[in-house]
C-alpha cells in the first residue's frame, strides 16, 4: 500500500513558524531568569536545541536548556519484545520553583508529555510547566493534554504519521511532512 505525502511546513513558512514560537516565548517568559527549556528525548531535544539557539540570539541572554529521557516513564515501555535503550538526560540546573517549558516535536496521544511530566518531577517541583509543540495533531488524544505554544495544528487520524526531517549536522529543521496510508 502506497503512502501519500503532504508537506506541511518547509522553507520560509517553517522559518516563520519557528520565529513566531520564539517571539511568543519571549513575550511570556520575560527575562528568562527563572525559565528553563527542556526537550523531551528523542525528537523534542532537536527542536529544543534549535529554539534555544534562536532564543539566545534574540534575547542576548543565557537561557537554561536541558534534555530529558522519558523511556522508563512511558506507560508502554514493558510491552515491546525488544530491550529498550534509554536516551540521555542532561539537566544541569535546578527545576525546583522554576518555570519549565517542555518541548516536543509532535503532540499526538499525549502519552509522551505525561511521561515527561513524571520524569521531570524526579528533578524537583517546578513552579509552572508549559508545553511547546511544533505540530499539534488534533483529535488523537488518549490523555487530556494540550500545548501552550503551537507551531501548527493539523486535523489527523490514527492512520497518519507526521515526520520532521532534520539536518542534524546543522541542527536545522528542513521539512515537516504528513504521511497517509
Amino acid at each position: 500500500m502506497q503512502q501519500e505525502a503532504k508537506t506541511l511546513l518547509e522553507g520560509k513558512g517553517l522559518e516563520l513558524v519557528l520565529h513566531r514560537l520564539c517571539l511568543e516565548l519571549v513575550e511570556n517568559c520575560g527575562d528568562f531568569s527563572n525559565t528553563a527549556i527542556i526537550g523531551l528525548q528523542p525528537r523534542g531535544s532537536l527542536l529544543s536545541a534549535n529554539l534555544h539557539k534562536r532564543l539566545e540570539k534574540i534575547t542576548g541572554k543565557t537561557i537554561k536548556h536541558g534534555i530529558l529521557d522519558i523511556t522508563f516513564f512511558r506507560d508502554d515501555f514493558r510491552r515491546g519484545e525488544e530491550i529498550l535503550k534509554p536516551n540521555t538526560t542532561k539537566i544541569d540546573f535546578l527545576v525546583e520553583n522554576a518555570h519549565v517549558i517542555l518541548i516536543d516535536d509532535v503532540l499526538f496521544t499525549g502519552r509522551s508529555v505525561r511521561a515527561g511530566l513524571d520524569a521531570l518531577l524526579a528533578f524537583g517541583r517546578p513552579q509552572k510547566v508549559e508545553l511547546l509543540t511544533l505540530i499539534d495533531r488534533k483529535n488523537t488524544r488518549h490523555i487530556p493534554v494540550e500545548s501552550n505554544y503551537i507551531g501548527l495544528t493539523v486535523d489527523t487520524h490514527a492512520g497518519q504519521k507526521v515526520q520532521l526531517t532534520w539536518n542534524e549536522d546543522l541542527n536545522e529543521l528542513e521539512k515537516v511532512t504528513l504521511f497517509t496510508k
